[in-house]
């Protein structure tokens, strides 16, 4: 059994399953959180979300009693970041938020000792790492030839974050090379995949780059899609046939980018270098574009229904979260969708199959929209929606 202590501070969407992953390695793990209705629902037995995999490893956890979630930071050996970092609106430019990052730090620096590590996962703008060192030595006046820094960003999909966890390549950034070596020797012990070694600018430069280049991937299938709708062009038929060529390989559209990573992160480039990012500032515009397309699209058919039979009609909507076949609706354009249309006073009905309840959305079933809706939109592509018909309903699909 691992003797290293680790405490994990943020335990959302990275930070749980990256601590219960640990916990069967064999660490004793210390998760802390500032939300206290999420450590109260794991100390009484209940995750806060769901994961594929997620509820077998806390059940070992708590088997093992080597993991524990905690209002209190403890002192650990490795302390790993794993907080969220939102954005805000500066000259209509969109930042990175550090605020949570830099707390976590601050923290840290109540506990830390020499020789520690102290490893950010958190998606960052660069020069972040090297930042929060100099936090920790205003506080303590550890330098980084003290302690251990490095950068090493999460890089898994939502829905499979366990398996990634444990066998994506993970890229290894050290503010120093002894720092580079310790986290390598970490990550070794849980993860199967390469383990890349380079800085820690180049490391928060390579996941801001990562999904900037799934941006402007979607962004263009986004682009596209309005451009065969206006010449009644079918996207997927374009797509399929596009994609023969052995150098093509154009993404689906849908209706808008969501999530934590790919809606959010590329603006961490931007903002530091607006007169040098066009492209990838473009991209999230197209993107945002295609959810404001869809609203309009939505609108259109609604007043076409109201002019046909001299009432509003009822609307159900296919999916709220922000990709197929998981319940996180985090910057879901889906979500924002059906938000948009409920502030209109319309009849709209959600049918969202991966989530039980939602503190304020009623959520239906498809026998409910398919006896009560008029009208259904489907917004995204969960496995129960593929082979769905409903030939007595108007039906326009936007995943596509």
């Amino acid at each position: 059994m691992n003797k290293k202590s680790i405490s994990i501070i943020g335990l959302g969407y990275i930070g749980l399953p990256t601590a219960l992953v640990l916990s069967e390695r064999g660490y004793l793990v210390n998760g802390f959180d500032i939300n206290k209705i999420i450590i109260e629902k794991l100390n009484s037995g209940i995750l806060p979300f769901s994961e594929n995999g997620l509820v077998e490893l806390f059940e070992k956890a708590k088997v093992k009693r080597n993991f524990k979630a905690s209002s209190c930071l403890e002192l650990a050996d490795v302390y790993l970041i794993a907080v969220p970092t939102p954005i805000f609106f500066e000259n209509e430019i969109p930042k990175a938020n550090l605020e949570f990052v830099e707390k976590a730090a601050l923290s840290i620096s109540k506990k830390v000792k020499k020789n520690d590590l102290i490893i950010i996962e958190s998606t960052v703008s660069v020069g972040t790492t090297r930042r929060i060192s100099e936090i920790i030595f205003e506080k303590t006046g550890f330098s980084a030839e003290n302690i251990n820094y490095a950068y090493c960003p999460e890089r898994v999909l939502p829905g499979n974050i366990i398996y990634e966890l444990k066998n994506n390549n993970r890229v290894i950034g050290g503010l120093t090379k002894k720092a580079s070596q310790k986290a390598y020797d970490f990550y070794s012990t849980f993860c199967e995949g390469e383990l890349i070694e380079t800085n820690s600018e180049c490391a928060e430069l390579v996941k801001l780059s990562e999904n900037a280049f799934r941006d402007i991937n979607i962004a263009f299938a986004n682009e596209l899609s309005i451009i065969c709708n206006k010449l009644g062009i079918d996207i997927f038929e374009l797509i399929s046939i596009a994609n023969h060529h052995p150098r093509v390989n154009i993404l689906k559209p849908g209706c808008g980018v969501g999530g934590h990573c790919i809606a959010v992160d590329p603006y961490f480039i931007v903002s530091d270098f607006p007169d040098d990012s066009l492209l990838i500032k473009s991209a999230r515009e197209v993107n945002n574009k295609k959810t404001l397309w869809v609203k309009k699209q939505i609108i259109n058919k609604i007043n076409s229904f109201k002019l046909k039979n001299n009432r509003r009609p009822i609307i159900g909507c296919l999916g709220l979260s922000f990709k197929p076949n998981i319940d996180d609706l985090r910057e879901s354009p889906a979500l924002k969708i059906f938000n948009f249309l409920n502030e209109l006073d319309l009849d709209v009905l959600a049918c969202e199959p991966n989530l039980k309840k939602h503190k304020s959305i009623k959520l239906y079933s498809l026998k409910d929209l398919n006896n009560k809706a008029d009208i259904i939109i489907k917004l995204v592509q969960h496995k129960e929606f593929e082979e769905l018909q409903f030939p007595d309903k108007q039906v326009y699909d936007f995943c596509k």
